[in-house]
């Protein structure tokens, strides 16, 4: 027993020590990790930065490449010119020198340099672009320049320096002129120069976050990004480079070219350096990056800022020792996980049981919404926003003859849209899907079929579950049968009205037969007397009788004009007219029936009337019908009291014709049954007259009102809108 519990003892001690070293194990175990990840990323990010900078220098490299070599030729092509090549001849040519120096002026002008000038062989500028301005470097002499020197010698020349004149820096490109036909080997009568600046280059590289500058072959940085690194020796100058700058003056005066306030760490075998520079009162690292321009004798350097490379590092020693710190959380959580492994199990089957409801609910909602959709007569079409359609109904289907799946996804122009409409539906649609009002419009549609359909279209904004616009509902409806019986209703009113014209013009048959006889019956007589004059050779009475004869001919023409114009099928449509017109077209066509029945019409026609939009035919029927109304109305009374009174005006700012006769009037329980069709007072009437009148009038946007007179007859009036 004891030694059981010496054993029990044991373990418990080793079990009470073995924790904590494991603990402390895993944490050196984590913080080795993370400083090896650290610099693992930071590594990472620092390759990365160094393939960036690889690329800026690229394109910096190759931008400075492209300046030079766009002025590069400028200096030789120029060099060709024949009053270049007379200058040098003739240096003292006053006219020839005006002439070179306007050259160089707009081939200055014209390339974008800063000067063109030409030296003779001792270096003395004969003409240049700028020979006009305050500091010409006409007269001045630039034989020290090595510029100079090597256009002399046969070469191009190439210098970056500050103009000992304009104290303006800029590169120098400077070519030989040979004269005529001179050898290769000849010595040059003259040097073209052309001057470009750098300005651009430099703007752009100071506008850049991260530090550029240009060194020349001695380490002087004479172009960059840092104002304050301008005109700063890189490497400690030898006396010979610097007796070499000052001789060439090539920075102007200065004489003293001290480092930049930096310091450069650079590891053997790395092209990558990193630079540590004090820049704004600020101490800055640099990863920097150089490559040598040796065309030019240039070094151009590129840096970034090093502080991604830091983050990258302190990053990953984050994340590391977060996952550490996670690792230790999951270690420590899955104990409580085995205890909490059934709650959450429960709670998964409750979800799951949950989810199956409200599943089964949004199904069921769906079918139902679909079934309501699919029972709908009307036919329903959701679209997008683009117009893309999103769903069709199966009477939307029907209607054009296509399938949900053939219209689904279609965008404008739709498969059943018009070919003769195409304009209108884009109209519609542009309109449809811009947001503006529309209760509803008229839509012509091509079936599949080939039949057309005509629809009517109403759309509404479709409202998502969040309150989100996210397309348009249109209802369309065939109303194709409704246009067809309108058509239908259309032709019947036509002949109605014809048919009404023909019954009135049956009760004026007799009148209109005498009254075309008188004309007839004239005609016979003037032409026996025409004939007998003519055997007499009684040659004035022949042509008067011949008048006579032709005045009653037009009088019988006129009124089987006004019968065919009544009776013809089809009207001129609407025009502009005037009542007073209507009155005298159709007073004159009613004369016999006016004279037979022993009437007087007595007229009181405003003159100033406005003009008004009619159909004329239509509008001298309604007032026939009125006349011939008031006519019977006065039938059996003596003849000295048919007057018929016939008033045109305005009033309440319509155009009114009011036909008033002396009859018994109208009995008070007719008034209310006047226009309704076949309703009517006359033993052998059909009861059309006053309702296609009231119809016609409707038509023209008025009105057609009755009432009794005082004291005795009745009184129709016509209220008509004027021309707009």
């Amino acid at each position: 027993m004891r030694a059981l519990a010496v054993s029990g003892e044991s373990r418990s001690g080793h079990s009470g020590w073995r924790k904590p070293v494991l603990w402390t194990l895993y944490a050196l175990l984590a913080l080795a990790q993370a400083w090896w990840a650290g610099e693992w990323a930071a590594q990472r990010e620092k390759r990365l930065q160094v393939d960036a900078i690889h690329r800026t220098l690229e394109v910096q490299a190759l931008g400075l490449r492209g300046t030079v070599a766009r002025y590069k030729h400028i200096p030789f092509v120029t060099a060709q010119h024949p009053d270049i090549q007379a200058l040098l001849k003739a240096p003292r040519d006053l006219a020839l020198v005006a002439k070179v120096n306007r050259y160089l002026q707009q081939t200055s002008q014209r390339v974008g340099s800063n000067a063109l000038y030409l030296m003779d062989a001792n270096g003395q500028t004969l003409a240049a672009s700028n020979w006009q301005q305050a500091d010409s470097f006409v007269g001045q002499n630039y034989g020290f320049r090595p510029y100079f020197k090597d256009a002399l010698a046969g070469r191009d020349g190439f210098f970056y320096a500050i103009g000992n004149n304009t104290q303006v820096p800029g590169m120098f490109i400077s070519a030989p002129v040979r004269v005529g036909k001179s050898p290769t080997g000849a010595r040059p009568l003259g040097v073209l120069v052309i001057k470009v600046s750098l300005g651009d280059i430099e703007d752009a590289w100071r506008r850049t976050q991260d530090p550029v500058y240009l060194a020349d072959a001695w380490g002087v940085i004479f172009l960059g990004s840092i104002t304050d690194w301008q005109y700063k020796a890189t490497q400690p100058l030898s006396a010979t480079a610097l007796a070499w700058i000052r001789g060439n003056r090539q920075y102007g005066d200065r004489l003293d070219f001290e480092p930049p306030a930096w310091q450069q760490l650079r590891v053997q075998g790395e092209a990558s350096y990193e630079t540590r520079a004090l820049l704004d009162g600020r101490a800055q690292q640099f990863l920097s990056l150089e490559e040598e321009l040796p065309e030019f004798r240039w070094k151009l350097v590129v840096m970034t800022d090093l502080a991604p490379v830091h983050w990258a590092r302190w990053i990953g020693q984050a994340l590391t020792l977060l996952l550490a710190l996670v690792l230790w959380l999951v270690l420590k959580l899955a104990q409580q996980r085995e205890r909490r492994f059934g709650e959450l199990r429960r709670h998964r089957e409750e979800l799951e049981q949950r989810v199956l409801a409200r599943t089964a609910e949004l199904q069921e909602a769906h079918a139902f919404r679909k079934a309501m959709g699919d029972s709908l007569v009307v036919g329903m079409r959701a679209r997008d926003l683009q117009g893309r359609i999103i769903y069709a109904n199966p009477a939307l289907c029907e209607i054009t003859g296509y399938s949900a799946a053939e219209l689904v996804g279609q965008l404008p122009p739709y498969p059943y849209w018009h070919p003769d409409d195409m304009e209108k539906h884009w109209q519609d649609n542009a309109a449809v899907l811009s947001g503006a009002p529309m209760r509803g419009f008229e839509s012509r549609i091509r079936h599949r079929d080939g039949h057309d359909v005509t629809t009517m279209i109403y759309s509404a904004a479709l409202i998502d579950g969040s309150g989100q616009h996210s397309g348009w509902m249109s209802s369309v409806l065939d109303i194709s049968e409704q246009k067809r019986a309108e058509e239908q209703q259309r032709l019947q009113a036509a002949s109605m009205q014809r048919t009404s014209r023909l019954a009135t013009l049956g009760e004026l048959a007799s009148t209109l037969a005498h009254e075309l006889g008188q004309p007839l019956m004239a005609l016979v007589s003037f032409a026996g007397s025409a004939r007998a004059f003519a055997e007499r050779d009684q040659r004035e009475a022949l042509l008067e009788t011949l008048g006579d004869i032709r005045t009653q001919a037009q009088r019988a023409a006129d009124i089987v004009g006004r019968i065919r114009g009544f009776v013809r099928l089809q009207t001129s449509g609407f025009e502009a007219c005037t009542v007073n017109a209507v009155v005298a077209n159709v007073l004159a066509l009613l004369r016999p029936e006016i004279g037979q029945q022993q009437a007087r019409v007595v007229t009181q026609l405003d003159e100033h009337l406005p003009v008004i939009q009619a159909d004329r035919l239509l509008l001298e029927q309604v007032l026939l019908n009125l006349l011939l109304n008031a006519l019977q109305a006065m039938q059996g009374q003596p003849a000295a009291s048919k007057l018929v009174q016939l008033d045109t005006g305005m009033q309440d700012g319509m155009v009114f014709i009011r036909v008033t006769d002396s009859g018994p009037g109208i009995a008070t329980e007719a008034l209310a049954q006047l226009f309704e069709p076949f309703f009517t007072t006359k033993a052998e009437g059909l009861g059309l007259g006053l309702n296609i009148c009231r119809t016609t009038v409707e038509a023209h946007r008025g009105r057609l009102s009755a009432e009794n007179g005082e004291p005795v007859g009745a009184v129709f009036t016509v209220f008509l809108p004027p021309a707009s």
